[in-house]
């Protein structure tokens, strides 16, 4: 007489249609990540997500945004946000070992999170698929669609896409609409100065939009003179 099936053998069958799942997913990531290495994308999780809060209050908003080829950006602005956001980009692969370190030392020295170590790669990964909560299970997904990215596109590619993708303001996404929104010119048109107050806005780029004060312009000065030492692709 064939015995019936018992806790542990359904939860050994619930773990493995999780885990099948879980493959599941992760393929259907990969599948986007080697599409996007190749096609621009049109929207990313953050659009979305920052579009639907924007229309809770007005129906009719709606983001700025235009995609610019990786040429039509500037070279000032391409050095500037290497120099404050990961100045070691085209030497890792995508993990800043030496960044994280040193992020964790200022976090312990001010007893708080002040820094985050986060590179280009993983920074366009979470805003590409993911959301701004932080939890070791978005992190933990964060990490894989790093290494994705990092294995099917190239330096250059991870740029473009991060500089047109990444919100610099209210409704504002990439080096375009920035330009324009603060400055009333091209990406392509950038100066040092100015590329240099776009690079340190990044962090909190709703907050600086609104405020942007003595210290912060002060860290702006300081990107610009750091940018000539900068490596883009």
């Amino acid at each position: 007489m064939r015995k019936a099936p018992t806790w542990l053998s359904w939860l050994g069958r619930g773990v493995l249609v999780a885990l099948l799942l879980l493959l599941f997913w992760q393929l259907v990531l990969l599948t986007q990540v080697i599409w996007w290495s190749r096609f621009d994308p049109g929207s990313t999780s953050f659009m979305r997500m920052r579009l639907a809060e924007m229309r809770e209050t007005d129906p009719d908003a709606e983001l700025r945004h235009r995609w610019v080829p990786y040429e039509q950006i500037s070279e000032h602005l391409k050095r500037a946000v290497v120099a404050a956001e990961d100045d070691r980009f085209l030497e890792h692969g995508g993990f800043d070992w030496l960044g994280i370190e040193r992020a964790l030392e200022r976090n312990e020295a001010r007893g708080r999170l002040v820094a985050g170590g986060s590179t280009i790669s993983q920074q366009l990964a979470k805003n590409l698929f993911l959301s701004p909560s932080r939890s070791w299970l978005r992190k933990g997904q964060e990490a894989v669609l790093t290494v994705m990215i990092e294995t099917f596109w190239d330096k250059r590619r991870i740029l473009e896409t991060y500089l047109n993708v990444v919100e610099w303001g209210n409704g504002v996404f990439g080096a375009e609409a920035a330009a324009q929104r603060y400055y009333g010119t091209t990406a392509a048109r950038l100066g040092p100065a100015q590329a240099a107050r776009l690079a340190v806005m990044l962090p909190n780029p709703r907050r600086y939009e609104r405020q942007f004060g003595p210290r912060l312009a002060a860290h702006a000065e300081r990107v610009r003179r750091r940018m000539a030492y900068s490596q883009v692709p």
